[in-house]
């Protein structure tokens, strides 16, 4: 009846007619492979789907990474100790009001770096100069606080530093007859804001009371701000410098008073050391940060232009 026999399936035709898969073909998208009710091995990559890590498997544990942390956080202190900011702790009344026994202040180290020097009215902690401490009892710190104070975690228990006010520079001459005012350059301080109640800006004693000197470059001269209780540049004028401060030795600047928290607060520079015709530091050195940023900007130009130049070829 037809060309087709009835029964004898060839594996081209299926039911009614309808033309039939090869049994050795596979439908889109079906997987041929072990367990192909679903996926390939694939899969999980090519949906973006993260594999689940081996059974077992954990994360590094925190007491193992305590000591790599507690590493870090040392190496940051004193990496911060050594260039930036330093505690230290006032042993003296030498700068009453200003300061008292006890109170700890940070010391801004970065500053000096970049070539800048101390100026007239700064609170600055510098390393004694030429035996200033001699006589004075030593801290005897223990093995903690030896540790702690090196790597900038505690005050300072360096005894050899001393902490004073900066009252003349380089080419300032300051002069100081009975009890005062004392002059820079002729201009004469008004000191009540800062120096002791009680005190005088001069005292009369034959020792260092009475004084008119000539700060020479590259010095600084420094008084406490308890007057007739430190042994400052007056005191020290027969030593090596005269009783200056080499630049030099300067630590840093004493910025905040940061502890006791209720003494809390920032060391300015007193009004009357900005006053007019007080005198101004000469040019500062090419060391200055304008002048690191001009030499670091040089090479960045060169290569730019360059680049530029091979583009137009």
């Amino acid at each position: 009846m037809g060309d087709v026999a009835v029964g004898a399936r060839s594996g081209h035709d299926g039911p009614e007619g309808q033309p039939e898969r090869p049994d050795d073909a596979a439908a889109p998208g079906v997987a041929d492979g072990p367990g192909s009710g679903g996926g390939s091995e694939n899969d999980d990559a090519s949906t973006g789907r993260a594999e689940q890590p081996p059974n077992g498997s954990k994360q590094r544990s925190f007491w193992k990474e305590l000591p790599i942390l507690i590493g870090i956080a040392l190496v940051l202190a004193l990496l911060i100790k050594t260039f930036l900011v330093q505690a230290f702790s006032i042993p003296s009344d030498s700068m009453q009001n200003t300061l008292q026994v006890g109170d700890r202040v940070l010391v801004d180290k970065l500053t000096p770096w970049f070539g800048s020097e101390p100026e007239r009215g700064e609170v600055v902690v510098f390393h004694d100069p030429d035996n200033w401490l001699a006589g004075e009892p030593t801290a005897n710190p223990n093995a903690l606080q030896t540790v702690l104070s090196w790597i900038g975690l505690m005050p300072s228990a360096e005894e050899k530093d001393l902490i004073k006010r900066v009252i003349g520079v380089g080419g300032d001459t300051i002069e100081c007859k009975n009890t005062g005012p004392l002059t820079v350059n002729g201009k004469a301080l008004n000191e009540s804001s800062y120096v002791y109640a009680g005190n005088t800006p001069c005292s009369q004693d034959e020792e260092g009371g009475q004084f008119k000197v000539k700060v020479p470059q590259g010095m600084i001269w420094v008084m406490g701000d308890h007057r007739q209780n430190s042994r400052d540049s007056r005191y020290n004028q027969t030593d090596k410098h005269h009783g200056m401060v080499p630049v030099d030795d300067v630590v840093g600047r004493a910025i905040v008073r940061a502890w006791p928290v209720n003494r809390w607060g920032t060391l300015p520079v007193p009004d009357t050391f900005g006053q007019t015709g007080l005198g101004a530091r000469a040019a500062a050195p090419v060391t200055a940060p304008g002048a690191v940023a001009l030499v670091g900007a040089v090479p960045l130009v060169l290569v730019r232009r360059r680049r530029k130049a091979a583009r137009g070829r």
